[in-house]
């Protein structure tokens, strides 16, 4: 243990080095957000239109896939990725329990029943290994979700999905330029869904964006997210006059309006600039903590690439003397915003109603879960709030 580490006493009130409160996930916003926004604003066309085709395109071509639909999060992308695989009821999806509830929230809304498979006690991803032992006669749909930014195993997951002729949806919600094997997350399977929810390494506020393979599936993604119209509002209002539309479809209000996308547009442009600044911050942090007793996330095989979105430690009580959470009110009375990714998902007391999930059913997952503590990464973060946290997160250690 390091040498300014003392017994913990839980008592102890720490005195702040700052000001203000730090929040957790503060976006990196530029001029050129605040002049397209107001650009939008004064055009008239704040829905659907041409700002979102301009920003689907961009991502579209930035990732290197074949299509993509903005959303209005990536839980709708989700929903839409499950409903267009042709689940029906009684269909099982396999997954982390290691996730957001907006992961497994999709499934059941979907009609199927999501079935968690165990993490990698280093990755905290799906384990692979496991995959396989899952499977049943059931199982349609596999969906690994990048966690924090770090890459799935997408050889061994790709592979498993091909042999047992399963969909292949990767949760990116954390992985906008996260890459595998020199391949871009969200181009892997059948569908890639993205998050630019506020702390997201593009933000639109809200919104998300789902990546299609097959023509066919994305035409019927885009019908889904509007209604099941035949046609969106910027061709049916446009400048060539009324143009009826049909209802294909029970569809959902799942669009992403042109006033996201002028935020997403400029967010994008940044997002290789942004990735290394949040590549420095995270590089200090690991070199910040090497001489404490906590567990650090671990980089990306040689060869893949991090999205650097999430820094998350692990506490081992018995190292440290603190539980998870005494550290998390310890970094609050610095006035430092922490969060917490995730609890697993047998924690939450719903799917333990409903499913009868036990959490000791996934240790790994369980343990992990009440160990994390994740701490502020942001472009906007200047170098001395940096070292701000770093110091705050030592003394939050010591007694």
């Amino acid at each position: 243990m390091s040498d300014d580490i003392a017994s913990p006493n839980p008592e102890a009130e720490l005195v702040s080095l700052r000001d203000s409160f730090m929040v957790f996930g503060v976006p990196a916003i530029g001029a050129e957000e605040f002049d397209e926004v107001a650009a939008t604003l004064n055009s008239g066309w704040l829905g659907t239109g041409p700002r979102v085709h301009r920003f689907e395109e961009a991502f579209r071509a930035y990732k290197g896939a074949a299509h993509a639909v903005g959303c209005n999060s990536c839980t709708a992308a989700l929903h839409l990725s499950l409903m267009v695989s042709g689940l029906k009821p009684g269909d099982e999806v396999i997954t982390t329990p290691m996730t957001f509830c907006a992961t497994i929230n999709a499934i059941i809304h979907a009609g199927a029943t999501p079935v968690l498979v165990d993490v990698d006690p280093v990755t905290l991803n799906i384990d692979p290994t496991r995959v396989e032992a899952a499977i049943t006669s059931r199982t349609r749909v596999l969906l690994p979700v990048h966690l924090a930014g770090l890459p799935c195993r997408m050889d061994l997951l790709t592979d498993i999905a091909r042999r047992h002729g399963l969909k292949l949806i990767e949760d990116c919600a954390h992985a906008i330029e996260t890459e595998f094997a020199g391949k871009k997350a969200g181009t892997f399977g059948d569908f890639g869904c993205f998050s630019f929810y506020v702390s997201k390494n593009i933000t639109t506020g809200e919104g998300g964006m789902v990546l299609v393979r097959a023509p066919e599936d994305e035409k019927r993604v885009r019908c889904l997210s509007l209604h099941g119209l035949s046609r969106d509002a910027w061709n049916r209002f446009g400048r060539e006059g009324y143009r009826h539309y049909q209802v294909e479809e029970a569809g959902f209000k799942y669009n992403m309006m042109d006033l996201q996308a002028a935020m997403g547009i400029h967010q994008l442009a940044r997002v290789e600039s942004n990735w290394e600044r949040r590549r420095v911050i995270w590089q200090r942090y690991q070199q910040a903590f090497a001489d404490l007793p906590v567990r650090r996330p671990v980089e990306a095989p040689e060869g893949s690439r991090h999205g650097y979105h999430l820094y998350a430690v692990r506490i081992d009580p018995e190292a440290t003397g603190w539980q998870r959470d005494q550290l998390l009110a310890r970094m609050i009375q610095q006035k430092i915003g922490t969060g917490v990714h995730y609890v697993s998902i047998p924690d939450h007391p719903y799917y333990q109603r409903t499913f009868g999930w036990s959490p000791d059913d996934w240790p790994v997952a369980r343990d992990a879960g009440r160990t994390t503590l994740t701490l502020p990464l942001s472009p906007a973060m200047s170098d001395a709030d940096v070292e701000q946290v770093i110091l705050a997160f030592r003394r939050a250690l010591r007694h």
